[in-house]
């Protein structure tokens, strides 16, 4: 599975110039490879995300989680999300599952990763306990 130039570059833009909150890449099965599917402006909320992940199919997404430390610092981290319903066909999950370590290794700078099935495996709180 080959990864579109588009795609790396879409998460550069969103790990250094800080111009997407989140890119959601689907794999074109005609092209063999991971293409940008949808991006969302820095303004974009957390719900606006997951609301844009399809509901019974797989998709990689990248998500720019900004944060406030204890110690009043603001940070920010991006998750690597694989998102995998369990109604989505079995063809789909396992295309997304084989490919998925290629896909990630072309992504630097991801901080954390996170294989979800449903949204609460996802949300805010997870993210928040983990870049913690």
């Amino acid at each position: 599975m080959g990864v579109a130039d588009h795609s790396k570059n879409t998460f550069l833009e969103l790990k250094r110039k800080k111009v997407h909150r989140y890119v959601i890449f689907k794999i074109d099965e005609k092209k063999k490879e991971v293409i940008v599917e949808k991006t969302g402006g820095p303004a974009e909320s957390f719900d606006e995300f997951a609301a844009a992940l399809p509901e019974n199919d797989c998709r990689y997404a990248v998500y720019d989680f900004d944060f406030v430390t204890s110690e009043n610092c603001q940070k920010s981290k991006i998750f690597f999300i694989a998102w995998s319903p369990d109604s989505s066909r079995i063809r789909a999950k396992m295309l997304y599952a084989t490919s998925k370590e290629r896909f990630r290794r072309e992504l630097d700078g991801v901080h954390y990763e996170i294989q979800a099935t449903d949204p609460t495996e996802m949300d805010l709180e997870v993210l928040r306990e983990r870049a913690h």
